[in-house]
């Protein structure tokens, strides 16, 4: 009998104990409900250069693909010259597109919530890439081609705006940031991406000579045609563009050995040669890129059979 009570009283008295505790607990709110961190003037300064850069990129692919200049952007005026260039294109795709993908990347980053340091990593990262291309290219374009593009400056202008901000954005850290071993990976990365640039824009990643264009360039120049050009002209580097790796055949004259702004060449001038290219072939002038099917033409070339292609290789 005194084991039933005992046993009764302590069924009894547990519910109101656990009540009690249960209430002394005090309920812990949901990660998820939790406001998001207001963003500071900054972050939305990085939020519209990003989202400009994507927008004057976007425009300017469009020209790029479609073959079309954008404003301001006159024929033979610098922006034509570097937009026409061997340093327009990387790995056979217009550097534009590239840019476009990078400020693409930066305004999904700058909108991003993840965790602060890991984005602010990601965001400095994107952004210096972006940089040094953009300041390898105006270089490349001063110092070849003695050009600019209006254009080019603008996002230039703003890819340095959001590396600075960028930059001045790095969160508190518990511990000093290893700015040495973190700048040495980076040079690393940007040493081998520019110079990987520099051998695409300088011919040594082209394919194999064509046989086929081999033999029309070495026929060209047999029979005296004379390709007079300049090496900042962009649709002197269309036609080059046409012969692939087999351009180094062709009866090429450069015209504007000094420069843009430099003397002509005397080969040029006693050939009153006044716009470029252009082709002397048979005693005929023409002053406009040709594809290799009209040059076989008026040259009188006849391509070699695939089989004596084949035994030339």
């Amino acid at each position: 009998m005194l084991s039933r009570c005992t046993h009764a009283f302590t069924y009894e008295a547990t519910p109101p104990m656990s009540r009690k505790i249960r209430a002394k607990t005090p309920s812990r709110p949901s990660p998820k409900s939790a406001p998001a961190r207001p963003r500071s003037p900054r972050e939305f300064a990085l939020i519209v250069l990003s989202a400009l850069g994507l927008l004057v990129t976007a425009y300017l692919s469009y020209g790029a693909v479609f073959g079309s200049l954008p404003a301001f952007c006159t024929e033979g005026s610098g922006c034509e010259i570097v937009q026409g260039s061997r340093f327009s294109r990387f790995l056979g795709v217009p550097v534009v597109l590239w840019g476009l993908l990078t400020y693409a990347v930066l305004l999904g980053l700058a909108l991003s919530r993840g965790r602060p340091l890991q984005r602010w990593q990601r965001l400095w990262s994107v952004a210096a890439v972006g940089l040094a291309v953009s300041l390898y290219l105006t270089l490349a374009g001063a110092i070849a081609l003695q050009a600019f593009c209006g254009w080019c400056l603008v996002s230039q202008a703003l890819i340095l705006s959001i590396f600075v901000l960028v930059h001045l954005q790095r969160p508190p850290l518990a511990a000093p940031f290893a700015w040495g071993a973190w700048l040495g990976k980076h040079a690393i990365v940007l040493v081998g991406l520019l110079g990987l640039m520099q051998a695409n824009a300088m011919g040594w990643l082209q394919a194999p000579e064509s046989p086929r264009l081999t033999a029309l360039a070495k026929h060209l120049d047999a029979t005296g045609a004379k390709f007079y050009g300049a090496y900042w002209c962009p649709n002197c580097q269309d036609q080059k563009d046409r012969f692939g790796a087999s351009q180094t055949h062709l009866p090429y004259v450069e015209c504007s050995p000094r420069g843009q702004s430099g003397p002509v060449a005397f080969a040029c001038v006693t050939e009153n040669i006044s716009a470029y290219p252009t082709w002397i072939i048979r005693g005929q002038r023409y002053t406009s890129a040709l594809d290799t099917e009209e040059l076989a033409q008026r040259s009188g070339f006849r391509w070699p059979t695939p089989e004596a292609a084949a035994a030339t290789e």
